[in-house]
């Protein structure tokens, strides 16, 4: 029901209805409910619903009849046509061809007031036949659901609403920059919510990331969206509390950033969220500025199987092997026995292209785990320190290095410290809700002068007890303490942290 209510709009005497992936028929179901207990309802509906699976089909059917007959007393006639074939192949025409796919409307008179979907959420290879129409939206090995999206927004008429339920992946990171580009041209967001917890929402589902309900609405023409429109933000830690969902109004323009081409998908839930946007909005660098790059570690282990070793002589024809659990947060255990990965790798003609010269390095692991209650974490890694000339990183590592020279050594620590403080984690979580932690995405974050990091970095160094002090450090370095709209910044990041983190622990 809170999907279906979030539906406003009148649609007339008649209302074309479109539910992709129906499933039994929950939220069209809900939404004839809402529609039927309005002052202003329709007196006819048309709806199309998709289900591909026979058995739910079945069970399909036997839902919309019984609603058919429930809604007859408030005076709403439902027609309904079940479709039990793919719904992305079935309009696969409506992805071939990208400038078309959101502005050129539907022929004739059937374009499609309101779709309300849970679509299925699954990656599919490069050879399926959906993911080749959709190359021009997406890339890579495209998650289905996105392609329900993008069709669902071509079938819908002008003033059109979209209620939709999904992993949140598609608002950040390089593979869906092309769908956003496209759909967020003439899709409005309306109302976002956000389910705090990765188990929550869909707990018999192996789902690694945050999901997120939509509400947007078609805009005939770019120039139709006003970006000065409030959006309604919502967040509950799951299902069980959508109740007492936190709600607030933020600006279109703090949801979206219509300068950039990436139009990434921003969610901040709260004042702290709006804090930490403008103090590293502000930040005037970024790691290619600095003549840095981000880098994915070249070692896939099963196809270095040859090279990796769980004993080694560094001073002989071995290198260390750094995977993403030798990484912790400021420091680089290895060697170690975790999970039993070789933490050595073979130093030869044949496996040089895999490694990476002793150098700085500032080492981040490319996945959190799941309700990790940090998102980034970073090391320093210094060079003569493991005691080879070569190394080789683990392609769950990402690690930023200077092309063609070396990090100095407050470089390598202050970047860390920074990658490692309250104020970047809630920052980096206000638009990305999975696990993964890409390079694109790091090399686009914000960054303070390089000035201010190599400070953060010597204090670091001149500390004698730094482990406990990383965010009273960034805050007095950046000495953004005085802001009156953070007050005591760092102390409220990391109350919001905790709260977050004990209602993911309750959920």
């Amino acid at each position: 029901m809170f999907m279906a209510k979030l539906y406003q709009s009148g649609g007339g005497p008649q209302l074309r209805m479109l539910d992709p992936g129906a499933g039994s028929g929950v939220l069209a179901c809900a939404l004839l409910e809402v529609l039927a207990l309005r002052k202003e309802k329709p007196s006819s509906v048309e709806l199309t619903a998709y289900e591909i699976d026979p058995n739910l089909a079945s069970c399909l059917e036997a839902c919309l009849s019984y609603a058919s007959q429930w809604l007859a007393p408030f005076d709403i006639q439902l027609q309904f046509t079940i479709i039990k074939s793919d719904f992305v192949l079935d309009h696969a025409e409506a992805l071939e061809e990208m400038p078309r796919l959101f502005t050129e409307q539907t022929a004739g008179g059937n374009a499609i007031d309101a779709v309300i979907a849970n679509p299925p959420y699954f990656k599919i290879p490069k050879s399926d036949l959906r993911a080749r129409a959709a190359a021009a939206v997406v890339h890579g090995q495209p998650n289905l659901y996105a392609l329900f999206m993008a069709v669902s927004a071509k079938l819908l008429k002008p003033q059109g609403d979209m209620i939709i339920i999904t992993p949140r992946s598609y608002a950040s990171g390089p593979y869906f920059r092309r769908f956003r580009e496209q759909f967020f041209t003439v899709m409005r967001p309306e109302s976002i919510h956000l389910f705090g917890s990765r188990r929550d929402a869909f707990n018999r589902d192996n789902i690694l990331q945050e999901n997120v309900i939509l509400h947007a609405k078609k805009i005939a023409e770019p120039k139709g969206i006003q970006k000065d429109t409030l959006v309604q933000v919502s967040l509950s830690a799951g299902v069980s509390d959508l109740t007492q969902a936190q709600r607030r109004m933020v600006p279109l323009t703090e949801i979206l950033d219509f300068s950039s081409r990436d139009k990434m998908l921003w969610i901040p839930v709260d004042d702290t969220d709006d804090d930490t946007c403008r103090i590293v909005r502000s930040w005037p660098g970024r790691l290619h500025a600095y003549g840095m790059e981000i880098s994915t570690g070249p070692v896939v282990p099963f196809r270095a199987v040859p090279f990796l070793d769980h004993h080694g002589q560094l001073a002989g024809n071995h290198a260390p092997l750094l995977w993403m659990q030798n990484v912790q947060a400021m420091c680089v255990n290895w060697p170690t026995a975790a999970r039993g990965k070789p933490q050595y790798i073979k130093v030869s003609p044949q496996s040089m292209p895999l490694l990476v010269a002793d150098k700085n390095y500032v080492l981040l692991r490319r996945f959190s785990a799941k309700e990790q209650t940090r998102r980034l974490t970073a090391a320093p890694i210094i060079a003569n320190t493991l005691g080879s000339p070569w190394i080789g990183l683990e392609n769950h590592v990402n690690y930023i290095h200077r092309p063609g020279g070396t990090l100095s050594e407050a470089e390598a620590y202050g970047l860390a410290v920074l990658l490692n403080s309250r104020l970047l984690d809630i920052y980096f979580r206000i638009f990305n809700g999975n696990t993964q932690v890409s390079a694109t995405e790091l090399r686009a974050l914000p960054l303070p002068s390089l000035d201010m990091i190599v400070e953060i970095g010597k204090r670091w160094l001149s500390s004698t007890s730094p482990e406990e002090k990383i965010d009273a450090l960034i805050e007095d370095v950046l000495d953004f303490s005085p802001r009156p709209f953070y007050g005591s910044p760092l102390k409220k990041a990391e109350e919001v942290i905790m709260t977050i983190a004990c209602r993911r622990g309750a959920a």
